[in-house]
């Protein structure tokens, strides 16, 4: 109870940030910047921090660190709710993702700690569908209370949610640890390179639709990112398998060709939780409930099938249910970009192509978690998990960065927010496009199956 309702807080704030968008940037009047960072703030630590999270469970407790971790992210959502200030509220917003880069991966680890056998696979099961059904719920729920309150509220009903995984925790779970003489040194190091390469290059992309690509803060931002970069790869040469990305994972062609695939596809679907309850918001005048249940069939699809097309997975190969799933995703995506005109039916013209694209991602979620255990050896199978996960939640940091390019002119003018998403569309389709060709050539099913 305690594991499951602690990560899948950290679910629920990445989801119900997206239908609160709108009435936040009208309540600090902020511009796509503001908005882009009130994203952004959370998922840059979460993506850059997540594989050093279960590591220092490892070193300092399981148990510890989860507590920590729903502190700090508790404590930073209640200061969410109560900011004043945009600066307030990055601050609060980037506490609320290393908090939640701490209680993923250690949730987990608990529950691996604490389950053997069958029931170990039962309660794994039950944590990840927890989390899925939160994340699906909390669009939807969240817009009612911003309907019926403010956004803030939409924060402040989290933090009950999250004392209450705390006392369960401090009452049942067992304190576990990796004994000191199997587990690997901490990558400090490469955590601190990583997250500047990371916050340097999402300064850039956001920087880079106001201001232009000659711009000297534009290219100072890319220059530091680059430059971060070789140091980290340098730092995570270095220290081999002790490394938070070790490199030697990427020896496999086929893992390369899933974290291709992964940043493809998870960048296309990450832009369009953001951008479609936005746009419906501000372009076609959805109240933030309307919003939220428009996205609600895209999870529940997913949930309904991953199982049943994760089996046909075995049947016709894994690297071929890749493909095929990732090109549904582009078809998805290519019949929101034939969107016209101000009045949006969405029966028509949303939900038929969201239920395509949440196909396409049935036919993905399931096959990509084998075909990552089985591209690499086994020394590298849990950090190639972790890496993977990491990916995908690079691809949402990378794919909001870039939405200046659709929102930069809404508060000028809501009629040129579609077209422009439109356009988004098409990218996202291009990105799928990608992301199949990179599953076609480079996973192999000898390679992938045993």
């Amino acid at each position: 109870m305690a594991t499951v309702l602690g990560s899948s807080l950290a679910f629920v704030m990445g989801s119900i940030i997206n239908v609160a968008l709108p009435a936040m940037r009208e309540d600090f009047a902020t511009d796509a910047a503001g908005v882009q960072w009130m994203v952004n703030a959370y998922l840059l630590p979460l993506s850059a921090l997540v594989l050093v999270g279960g590591s220092l469970g490892d070193h300092f407790g399981r148990r510890r660190c989860f507590l920590a971790g729903l502190a700090v992210f508790t404590l930073a959502t209640l200061v969410c709710a109560l900011s004043s200030t945009l600066d307030f509220l990055f601050a609060a917003r980037f506490m609320q993702g290393i908090g939640a880069a701490m209680l993923a991966p250690n949730s987990l680890a608990i529950i691996a700690d604490g389950f053997h056998g069958e029931e170990r696979g039962k309660a794994v099961g039950t944590w990840a569908a927890a989390g899925a059904v939160a994340g699906a719920v909390a669009p939807l729920v969240g817009g009612m209370v911003i309907d019926a309150l403010n956004w803030r509220w939409a924060f402040a009903i989290i933090v009950p949610l999250a004392l209450a995984a705390g006392l369960v925790a401090v009452r049942s779970v067992r304190e576990s640890r990796v004994d000191a003489g199997d587990r690997s040194s901490l990558d400090v190091v490469g955590a601190i390179f990583g997250t500047l390469t990371l916050g340097m290059l999402t300064f850039a992309l956001i920087d880079l639709p106001k201001r232009g690509l000659g711009d000297v803060r534009v290219l100072c931002f890319a220059g530091g990112a680059l430059c971060s970069l070789v140091v980290f790869l340098r730092v995570e040469k270095r220290k081999g398998a002790n490394a938070m990305l070790p490199l030697g994972a990427f020896g496999s062609l086929a893992f390369t060709g899933i974290s291709l695939l992964t940043l493809f596809l998870y960048a296309a679907i990450g832009g369009l939780m953001v951008l479609l309850p936005y746009v419906l918001i501000e372009a076609a005048n959805y109240s933030a409930t309307q919003a939220g249940a428009a996205l609600l069939p895209f999870p529940l699809v997913i949930a309904a099938l991953s199982r049943s097309l994760g089996g046909l997975a075995a049947r016709i190969g894994t690297s071929h249910s890749l493909v095929i799933g990732s090109l549904i995703v582009a078809a998805g995506f290519g019949g929101l970009g034939l969107l016209t005109g101000q009045q949006v039916d969405y029966w028509t013209e949303i939900l038929p192509p969201l239920i395509l694209i949440a196909i396409g991602m049935s036919f993905c979620v399931a096959p990509l978690t084998t075909a990552v255990m089985d591209a690499v050896e086994d020394r590298f199978v849990g950090a190639a998990s972790g890496i993977n996960n990491a990916t995908s939640r690079i691809a949402g940091l990378v794919a909001t960065a870039l939405l200046g390019f659709v929102i930069v002119d809404a508060s000028v003018s809501s009629e040129a927010l579609l077209p422009r998403a439109t356009t988004a569309s098409f990218v996202g389709a291009a990105l799928s496009l990608a992301g199949a060709a990179a599953a076609w050539l480079m996973i192999k099913e000898p390679q992938t199956s045993n």
